[in-house]
């Protein structure tokens, strides 16, 4: 089971230059996170404070009680185990084949024996679907291939909560949908806490319980995928709907004018009132977590309030 995260008051600087002030959220506990944000706004800084590799100027990460951001390094360490993590691209050791690479943190962090060891890694390595691959080096395989091995060490220590950063990155339309994919059928097996730092909408439109975005040294807002997905707010329909009118511009932050005159431009009599994209299932033989109920539930209350202020 997934365990919730609750940042408060997070601020991250690097000398003079603020990354982000005052972020206040709560990851929900088994739930599937994204944030959003344009380039350059600290989303993958976000995820390295979460898991302590940096510290911030202000603020508190609390995890099963524990501010993270006050532990020693010894006890943060043992915190540290509840988290996986998949990195952009995949941080395979390419001299080791892909078996080993897995097996790597069970080797470096338990007692385990090798019998035990290649229980859990060909497991994990069925669960992303590369049984058949274990020999391969990483420069061997695609880059989809790459992401699942990552993922799959990312899991060998059964963690509680899973950090994936820009998972998507480097990757044809195609295998970003098969990574989606995967990705939902994992969270509603295994129950843990995700955390999903991406570019892409169509993921963000279909795959998360909730969204983020960071913008402007600020998160904007951070809550249910359907409520994002149906918000005025101009910063969050740009990014959504990936036009150039708003707030968002090429190298630096429009002048308010300017934004003020191109959201004026938008027909918004043209807005179609209908449901929100539809969330991706779980594929065939695996179950939906109980709190998809409660999830249909709330979209099916948001159309009805679409449909009446149509």
């Amino acid at each position: 089971m997934g365990v919730e995260i609750c940042v408060e008051g997070l601020t991250k600087s690097f000398g003079h230059q603020v990354i982000w002030q005052d972020v206040s959220l709560t990851l929900p506990a088994g739930e599937v996170s994204v944030m959003l944000g344009p380039s350059g706004t600290g989303k993958s800084v976000f995820l390295k404070t979460l898991v302590g590799l940096l510290k911030p100027e202000r603020g508190s990460i609390t995890i099963q009680g524990r501010d993270i951001t006050k532990l020693r390094e010894h006890d943060l360490y043992e915190v540290r185990k509840l988290f996986g993590v998949l990195f952009q691209d995949g941080a395979l050791f390419g001299s080791m084949n892909l078996y080993d690479n897995i097996a790597f943190p069970l080797r470096e962090h338990t007692r385990k024996s090798e019998s035990e060891i290649r229980r859990i890694v060909l497991e994990k390595m069925d669960m992303v679907g590369l049984i058949g691959a274990e020999g391969k080096l990483p420069g061997e395989i695609s880059g989809g291939m790459r992401k699942r091995a990552g993922l799959a060490r990312a899991l060998v220590l059964d963690p509680e909560i899973i950090l994936f950063d820009e998972p998507d990155s480097g990757l044809d339309p195609v295998r970003v949908a098969y990574l989606n994919q995967l990705i939902v059928d994992l969270n509603a097996q295994i129950d843990a806490t995700f955390l999903i730092v991406t570019h892409d909408i169509a993921s963000a439109r279909q795959v998360p319980d909730n969204i983020g975005l960071l913008f402007r040294r600020e998160l904007v807002m951070f809550g249910p995928r359907e409520e994002l997905l149906a918000s005025d707010e101009p910063v969050v329909r740009q990014f959504l709907n990936g036009r150039m009118q708003g707030p968002i511009g090429m190298a630096e932050e429009k002048d308010a004018a300017q934004v003020e005159q191109e959201l004026a431009q938008i027909d918004d009599s043209a807005r179609v009132h209908e449901p929100p994209a539809p969330r991706l299932l779980p594929g065939p033989g695996i179950a939906r977590p109980p709190r998809w109920e409660a999830i249909a539930r709330r979209e099916a209350a948001l159309l009805q309030k679409e449909v009446a202020g149509a």
